[in-house]
């Protein structure tokens, strides 16, 4: 009996897991917009959002159903009349920075930029110390000998 009411509940548990992925997509999911202005700003703007299940797409180039629904939102809110930089705003503010191929600078990015300045910087000064040095010891080895 009691492993009866296990199955039971691990299989009501497991129904909204299931039931993502047998919704039928969104209309503008895999629909072009009828003008072919506002499809090539979508489509734009589209490339520069990254697929959140695949990672390494953009929502453009993936087949996962949250990029359909991702390019349903884009599409529908291009058709609605919203800037792409409005839409890609609400789509940070709702998936976070990673979302976009083109981060912005900001409290939690600002790392991003940094760090490899940073890192050229203590490169160039470790390098012109190591040929400063040299420089010195070869014009002090040719006076000696």
């Amino acid at each position: 009996m009691i492993r009866l009411l296990l199955a039971v509940l691990l299989g009501v548990l497991a129904l909204p897991t299931l039931a993502q992925d047998t919704m039928p997509p969104a209309p503008y999911a895999y629909n072009q917009l009828e003008d072919p202005r506002l499809e090539a700003e979508a489509s734009a703007l589209m490339h520069t959002l990254r697929c959140l299940k695949c990672q390494s797409q953009s929502i453009a180039d993936s087949d996962a159903p949250m990029a359909g629904d991702m390019r349903h939102q884009v599409r529908s809110r291009i058709l609605a009349g919203e800037s792409p930089a409005e839409i890609r705003g609400w789509l940070i503010a709702r998936y976070g920075d990673y979302v976009s191929y083109e981060p912005e600078v900001s409290k939690s990015t600002w790392p991003l930029f940094a760090v490899p300045v940073l890192v050229i910087l203590v490169v160039a000064g470790v390098l012109l110390r190591r040929l400063g040095k040299r420089r010195n010891e070869g014009d002090g080895a040719g006076e000696t000998a």
